[in-house]
């Protein structure tokens, strides 16, 4: 095997991870949370969101920067990784900019003063996201395809 093809499997695997966290997120965590605030505040025995998604994306990041590089000469390889980085970078800053931060405030506040209205209008924020991280996955799947 080429250092290129396990790179990108590599790069393809961790984007399926990132899509399968956001699946769960949105199918087990979000259709509760709002009723029930403290299983996503880790302080009060909630899962930590943090511990999966900040490794995750760090590793993932890392490792699609240093496969573009890898396969800078390969055009259609190149392109199907920038849809994925793109897509990514945009999940990312959308996610910087207001999921993350509401997050942290719902994180951090006291469950019973938790507005259940904002909490579910939250979910139906984050939920947009999902479309950006099945365009990463699909251009991290396209290189796969192009360099096996």
């Amino acid at each position: 095997m080429t250092a290129s093809l396990l790179l990108v499997a590599l790069t393809t695997l961790l984007a399926c991870v990132i899509l399968g966290g956001g699946l769960y997120e949105v199918a087990v965590l979000d259709p509760v949370w709002p009723g029930r605030p403290a299983i996503v505040q880790p302080q009060h025995g909630g899962v930590s969101r943090r511990r999966f998604w900040i490794p995750v994306h760090a590793v993932f990041e890392i490792v699609l920067i240093v496969t573009l590089a890898v396969t800078w000469d390969q055009s259609q390889t190149r392109t199907a990784l920038l849809v994925a980085l793109v897509s990514h970078a945009a999940m990312r800053v959308w996610s910087l900019v207001d999921v993350i931060p509401a997050a942290v405030r719902f994180e951090k506040t006291d469950p019973a003063t938790i507005d259940r209205a904002e909490a579910v209008r939250w979910t139906r924020r984050s939920l947009f996201r999902l479309p950006l991280d099945v365009i990463t996955c699909a251009g991290a799947l396209t290189a796969l395809a192009l360099v096996a």
